[in-house]
């Protein structure tokens, strides 16, 4: 809801790091896999119960994130970062919860909920980008994406947030997961009725 918001603070900065690491030599996918990295590690310490070093590492992960974009478009964005970006996203975002899960069994069933509550805004989300592809649209409207951006009710800053939250208070995260995991659905319904109606038009 609030990503384009955001990213019209936070781009100048990523931008301006971007162009000092691009003229290293250092690829925008080395830095995708980096990220990828931290963010694997975050979840293992979420289960050791190291919660701040994993808090440190989710930051890390998500500046990652902006620094491989701001470097493709300062060079040559690539279908396999595009590609890359969105597939280790997903899965970093469902390691988190899961991670609460192995470190705490009571964690499992509203982290359970948690990741279901992805699979429908992830899957809303790209089946939008699919079809808005066939149709011609392939990139979102500010040309940050490699594909179509369907905005919604809980995006990716919420997500960055609703992380940060529950590294902070771990104690609280089956009811933060329980909220997080509704309004994820909320926007997924959202989505499914705008994609029915933008879609049910002949292109």
């Amino acid at each position: 809801m609030i990503d384009i918001e955001i990213r019209r603070v936070i781009d100048p900065a990523l931008d301006r790091v971007a162009r000092g690491l691009v003229v290293t030599g250092l690829s925008a996918n080395a830095i995708t896999w980096l990220g990828f990295t931290a963010g694997m590690l975050a979840g293992y310490f979420v289960i050791q119960r190291w919660f701040w070093l994993s808090l440190v590492f989710v930051l890390l992960n998500r500046l990652a994130d902006g620094l491989d974009g701001a470097m493709a478009r300062q060079s040559k964005p690539t279908d396999v970062g595009g590609f890359l970006d969105i597939v280790l996203d997903f899965i970093f975002y469902s390691w988190i919860p899961l991670s609460f899960a192995i470190g705490n069994e009571a964690n499992a069933l509203p982290a359970a909920f948690l990741i279901h509550s992805f699979a429908g805004t992830g899957g809303s989300f790209l089946a939008f980008a699919v079809i808005a592809a066939k149709r011609g649209v392939t990139s979102d409207q500010e040309r940050k994406k490699s594909f179509f951006y369907s905005r919604g009710l809980m995006e990716g800053s919420e997500t960055v947030i609703f992380l940060i939250t529950i590294c902070i208070v771990p104690n609280h995260f089956a009811i933060l997961a329980w909220i997080y995991g509704s309004l994820c659905w909320l926007t997924t319904a959202i989505r499914i009725g705008v994609g029915m109606n933008v879609f049910r038009s002949t292109p």
